[in-house]
């Protein structure tokens, strides 16, 4: 498997997210976004939703922990939340539910007012009786839904980012294309990396690029072969090809941009894909064809995180508690890696690898809620 075809996979799910079997076939998804050990309050409530009812059967409402069957008695796919209706926000969620399947939503609720919600495809959002709770226990985490006028200006400012990154791209690209068709492959290593660079910088884009994410940094073609001739004695003629394509590539790229759209969902997601991938490819040394720069390469990585988070500030700061700690061991990770750039993975210290290692684990950790937070949620 390469980089590129990892950045493609489905979007997995976070810490926050749980998967539950439901019967032989069915999964769904069920958030569970309190923490701890406590036993939940009394027996599971059967609530049931379908196309005319939606959270019928929740009695004996109580503030605390405590845990819903949820049952689809209907004959379609639910996506069922648990809402508080004066703030919004969600404590509770399951996504996939089929007809005539159940799955357990586990919550903790303090004082309000609070109902049920179902969303199911070619429906109008049903929400279900409003109930008020009473008490002293404090509620868990929860989230205020995201909605697509909140995440389309975003994306619209990354994609503008991601043009002017793509220029960046091409110059760069066509100075290592003519270094190589000149003959000139001392020249052609030192422009390699910061072409390289300007690809894996681009961050939550690459996951958009379709068939170029291959052309341009797969195994077999564009950057990591060039790397692998430049730094294994191969010749000016052999590498022109190499890089001729890979030119042609980033410029049809470019001319493609305009049609490449980036998923306003995808882009929460990336944030954490392209740490995870850091990890997998490059702090492996997976990734090194020979220029032993695939530090250089992870902190670009780490680069394109910071820009896609940047971003996403206006949705995450008011949505999630914990964005200090992703800058705290974002901060953390950028030193370590800018300690050590140039230097081969091999030829670290144990010590040093388990410390870039560790810092890059903590903060996928904190990144990990990011895309169920930015997650486009209907509502309407």
């Amino acid at each position: 498997m390469t980089r590129s075809d990892l950045v493609r996979t489905p979007r997995p799910l976070p810490a926050a997210i749980a998967l539950v079997g439901v019967g032989a076939v069915v999964a769904v998804a069920v958030w569970r976004p309190w923490e701890g050990s406590a036993d939940a309050v009394g027996g599971p409530a059967q609530i049931t939703v379908s196309r005319s009812a939606c959270g019928q059967g929740w009695n004996d409402a109580k503030a605390g922990r405590q845990t819903f069957t949820v049952h689809n008695t209907g004959d379609a796919a639910a996506e069922v939340d648990l809402v508080e209706l004066d703030s919004g926000k969600v404590y509770g969620e399951v996504e996939g539910l089929g007809p005539n399947t159940s799955a357990s939503m586990d919550v903790q609720l303090g004082a309000g007012q609070f109902a049920f919600r179902c969303l199911i495809e070619d429906t109008d959002p049903l929400t279900g009786p409003a109930v008020r709770l009473q008490g002293d226990a404090e509620g868990g985490a929860a989230v205020v839904p995201v909605t697509k006028n909140d995440m389309l200006p975003l994306v619209k400012q990354y994609e503008a980012a991601v043009s002017a990154g793509v220029a960046d791209l091409v110059a760069k690209t066509d100075k290592l294309r003519d270094d190589i068709g000149a003959g000139n492959l001392d020249t052609a290593r030192a422009d390699w990396l910061p072409a390289h660079l300007a690809y894996n910088s681009l961050g939550a884009a690459y996951g958009a690029f379709g068939d170029f994410a291959d052309k341009i940094d797969g195994s077999d073609a564009g950057f990591h072969p060039l790397e692998k001739g430049l730094w294994h004695n191969a010749s000016a003629a052999d590498l022109k090809p190499i890089a001729d394509q890979l030119s042609t590539d980033v410029h049809g790229l470019q001319a493609d941009l305009p049609n490449e759209q980036v998923d306003p969902n995808d882009l929460g997601l990336r944030a954490h894909e392209i740490m995870e991938n850091a990890l997998q490819f490059e702090l492996t040394g997976e990734n090194d064809q020979g220029s032993g720069t695939v530090l250089n390469t992870a902190l670009a990585n780490l680069d394109g995180s910071a820009k896609v988070l940047a971003i996403l500030d206006p949705v995450l700061k008011p949505r999630y508690a914990d964005l200090p700690a992703v800058q705290k061991w974002s901060d953390r990770t950028r030193t370590l890696l800018t300690a050590h750039l140039n230097t081969p993975v091999g030829q670290l210290d144990r010590t040093t690898r388990e410390q870039i290692n560790g810092a890059v684990g903590e903060l996928l950790e904190k990144l990990a809620p990011v895309a169920a937070i930015c997650e486009v949620r209907r509502s309407s």
